[in-house]
């Protein structure tokens, strides 16, 4: 039998201890809040190996994260609000409940739009380990993207100050 994870307090909010099945309402999870938004993975210390999925809120304006390509496919679900989505150069508009699919090395960022937040469900493997922040206009345009190419994650994000735990807003998931 597979045992339940028991949850604990981290930050602001819970998170599950060590191996086995759990219930965590998102509202009640660990947040945590930086540049690049508000989000919660649903994981505790030890990261998921296989599946990673988190929500994400952006403010209007705000970058998920730096435009960026990977060996593995990532999908998105806009919960609530609206976004830009730059994909492979280009802007896409985006809202509640447009589901977006990047097959393995789409470049691709989600820019938060619109005058309310945007939550967006992000679920990706995490069996390969190859990514690309590639130079790009249209993500330079958003302040949304790197001035040098990089190949890693601690390259592109080198200098940024490391998220903070945050305590849930209301706001974030309507």
């Amino acid at each position: 039998m597979v045992p339940e994870a028991p949850l604990e307090r981290v930050g602001a909010g819970l998170a599950p201890k060590g191996e086995g099945w759990f219930v965590l309402n998102a509202r009640e999870a660990r947040w945590l809040q930086g540049v690049f938004g508000a989000y919660t993975r649903f994981e505790g210390e030890e990261r998921f190996p296989q599946l990673g999925i988190n929500i994400g809120v952006l403010q209007p304006g705000q970058p998920a994260c730096w435009y960026h390509g990977e060996d593995e496919q990532e999908d998105f679900l806009v919960l609530y609000g609206e976004a830009l989505l730059l994909v492979e150069g280009k802007e896409r508009p985006v809202k509640a409940w447009d589901f977006v699919h990047c097959p393995r090395w789409t470049e691709h960022v989600f820019v938060g739009a619109g005058d309310v937040p945007c939550a967006i469900l992000a679920v990706g493997t995490r069996t390969g380990d190859g990514v690309v922040y590639p130079v790009s206009e249209v993500a330079l345009k958003h302040a949304a993207g790197v001035e040098q190419e990089a190949h890693t994650g601690a390259e592109a994000y080198a200098g940024l100050q490391p998220d903070e735990d945050a305590e849930f807003q209301e706001a974030w998931l309507p």
